[in-house]
């Protein structure tokens, strides 16, 4: 399930170039305490992992860039939208944004204009998908020193897609109790170059993720769930939020 949230300010406004954390933290406020401190706290347990499963697209709109103060400029309206497979957490957020429709981001005031919720698109088994914020891919690996050091992947790396569809198996069976085994997922970049390569800073840490236009196929099931919760790792802040561009039913 996916809600499009349009907003409308009186003059264009001013956010961080890095804003994903603006973006998440304005989610979690319009959540009950109940619902957001769980989210808060590492969220859905899967094994060792701990899930949020919801993720958002990065604000779409017309925007200047002002590299100089190192802000970005959106004109009215613009539209972010948010996406999970949990019911509870979009119903609060459209519940508590309807009774608040005049909010404020990072001091400026802003009118929710629309909430929409967005109908599911026919998934098949092979699907043209291009994404709406980053996807990133990562794996935490021990240097000869012995030190921690976190590896991006990129897609056109063979260890990309396996990952990817381990993610989504992990994702299928915490949401849905049952074994993912039989599933599988296959990532293939369509439309993608080196300027698809996004470096974002979250809180500070350095995040390596991809836009592009890619070829998703694999079980529907799975499908499914990287479109509700979001492609590969770091959803909740901002990453793997994807739209259909096209079906195909070649397979």
């Amino acid at each position: 399930m996916r809600l499009v949230l349009t907003f409308r300010s009186v003059a264009g406004i001013k956010f961080p170039i890095q804003y994903n954390y603006i973006l998440q933290g304005f989610l979690y406020h319009y959540l009950s305490p109940e619902l957001s401190n769980f989210l808060h706290c590492g969220g859905f347990l899967h094994g060792e992992r701990r899930f949020k499963l919801f993720t958002f697209s990065s604000l779409m709109g017309k925007y200047r860039m002002q590299p100089e103060e190192e802000l970005i400029e959106f004109s009215p309206p613009f539209r972010l939208v948010v996406s999970s497979p949990v019911k509870r957490f979009l119903e609060e957020l459209a519940e508590n944004l309807l009774h608040n429709p005049e909010i404020e981001l990072i001091g400026q005031k802003v009118l929710i204009e629309k909430i929409e919720v967005q109908p599911p698109p026919a998934l098949d088994r092979d699907l043209l998908i291009r994404m709406l914020s980053p996807m990133t891919m990562y794996s935490t690996l021990k240097t000869t020193e012995g030190k921690s050091k976190t590896y991006y992947y990129s897609p056109f790396e063979k260890e990309f897609s396996p990952l990817m569809e381990r993610n989504a198996r992990k994702k299928y069976e915490l949401i849905n109790r049952t074994s993912a085994d039989n599933l599988y997922l296959k990532i293939i970049p369509e439309k993608v170059n080196k300027n698809c390569e996004k470096i974002m800073k979250y809180k500070g840490t350095v995040i390596k993720g991809w836009k592009g236009t890619y070829r998703l196929q694999g079980s529907t099931q799975l499908i499914q769930i990287a479109y509700e919760c979001g492609l590969g790792a770091k959803n909740s802040q901002g990453f793997g939020c994807f739209e259909v561009v096209k079906n195909s039913n070649c397979l």
